[in-house]
């Protein structure tokens, strides 16, 4: 059972956490986002507008994975082909294997105009790419290649980096690799000479096929989100933090596997039966990776390490979404601007309505879109640790108090990652920020 606000009746005495009235709030199964209908517009608007490209995200990155693999020339990667913007995804369609979304299980007709129009006009693609009128897949990279800088994460109740790191993926990826170069005597005698550069790229095709299976279901769970909204089905932001932590269950057990392709031939890299999961292998890592930690942004700001300004520890790292001083800077070497830019072109009309009339015209949309993106981060995050506080802790209910106590200090050590001093985590988390309607 999940508890609303309204309905709370705590047995243990108010919290003293800095962040009161936030840890009062998760223990009667709201969100870190507070519960109003300006913040529940904005979230779903966002998830809408970030499922469009995701939807492209999940489908190049499997193509990547399986098609284009090591490649040492790999150009047309983000040149998809149709076999794969007509695969089917898993949970959407008649065909599902779980139904999430009741929309179609091929490509998002919004996201097929944009591929052939994009900002300008129908052109042929190679135009498009060079003009950069496009899905900036360089964005769904740079989430795998923190994945993949910040590995080991969770061990060992995840798996698949240790698996990475086995005989048998060696044995895996080289035949992988043999069948993939047979005809080039060239990178065979690379491979011979340099034998665990190929295999390294290997994993990172492994992190590709692992965030792309990520991707199928969010983009689902996002647009089902969106239609539920339109339909009036949410009341409040808890309501859509409780969809997400459903989902989470739901599909907790999708399988996590990479296979290779090459002349129509399977060679599975990870097979499915090592049994590696989406929760565990996938999106705990990809929430720790991406909104906590990723990485410095190159270019944006000079950071001096002997002075103690970057962590000497990756666990201490605090690049990510929730710590982001959102601003589009106009390079194409900056991971959040790439996905501002994609999440413009498929806002719904009612959260551009918002942004005209609350922020400084189209050249502060973008930030503002920004902003709206790191609220509904904070609200994906919120079910993260509300499915974590379910699966390993007690009931919101629970008539014992040492089970409340035992939430209490698991919500409480969750809100203190930030509130650390340390590197000027405390000033760079936003938490603080988006409890006011005023952030913006």
């Amino acid at each position: 059972m999940v508890l609303t606000p309204e309905k709370q009746t705590t047995k243990l005495p108010p919290s003293t956490h800095e962040f009161a009235d936030v840890i009062h709030r998760l223990e009667a199964g709201g969100s870190m986002l507070p519960d109003t209908p300006e913040n529940l517009m904005q979230i779903i608007g966002i998830y809408k507008a970030y499922a469009v490209p995701m939807d492209f995200y999940w489908r190049d990155l499997l193509y990547i994975a399986e098609q284009v693999f090591l490649d040492p020339f790999p150009f047309f990667k983000y040149f998809i082909s149709d076999e794969y913007l007509q695969r089917h995804n898993h949970y959407a369609g008649d065909d599902a294997d779980l139904r999430i979304w009741r929309g179609p299980a091929t490509a998002h007709p919004e996201l097929l105009e944009f591929m052939e129009k994009g900002e300008t006009t129908k052109m042929p693609k190679l135009l498009h790419h060079l003009l950069h009128d496009r899905v900036n897949m360089e964005f769904a990279e740079a989430c795998m290649r923190a994945m993949l800088w910040h590995r080991h994460m969770y061990a060992p109740v995840n798996q698949f980096d240790a698996y990475l790191d086995s005989d048998e993926y060696r044995a895996n990826a080289d035949r992988a690799i043999k069948a993939y170069f047979k005809r080039n005597p060239l990178m065979m005698g690379m491979y011979k000479l340099f034998p665990e550069m190929f295999i390294e790229q290997c994993r990172q095709m492994s992190y590709y096929s692992n965030l792309g299976l990520f991707w199928e279901v969010m983009a689902p769970v996002f647009f089902e989100m969106s239609d539920i909204y339109d339909e009036g089905g949410f009341k409040g932001v808890p309501d859509a933090m409780n969809f997400l932590v459903n989902g989470i269950f739901a599909i907790a057990g999708r399988p996590i596997y990479h296979h290779v392709y090459v002349d129509g031939e399977c060679y599975e890299v990870i097979p499915k039966s090592k049994g590696f999961t989406w929760l565990y292998e996938a999106a705990l890592p990809y929430v720790e990776a991406v909104f906590y930690r990723t990485a410095p942004f190159r270019g944006t700001k000079s950071y001096n390490a002997q002075a103690g300004q970057v962590p000497d520890k990756q666990t201490d790292f605090h690049y990510g979404i929730l710590y982001a001083d959102v601003f589009p800077v106009g390079t194409a070497g900056i991971p959040p601007t790439l996905l501002m830019q994609d999440m413009l072109h498929f806002l719904p009309k009612y959260l551009k309505d918002y942004y005209l009339e609350h922020c400084r015209g189209d050249e502060d949309i973008l930030i503002q879109l920004g902003i709206t993106f790191q609220r509904s981060m904070y609200n994906v995050t919120s079910a993260v640790i509300q499915a974590l506080r379910t699966a390993l802790l007690y009931p919101l209910d629970d008539p014992n108090p040492k089970h409340l106590q035992a939430n209490r200090e698991f919500f409480e050590m969750q809100i203190g990652r930030f509130c650390r001093p340390e590197y000027g985590m405390r000033d760079a988390a936003r938490l603080r920020q988006i409890q006011s309607p005023d952030y913006r």
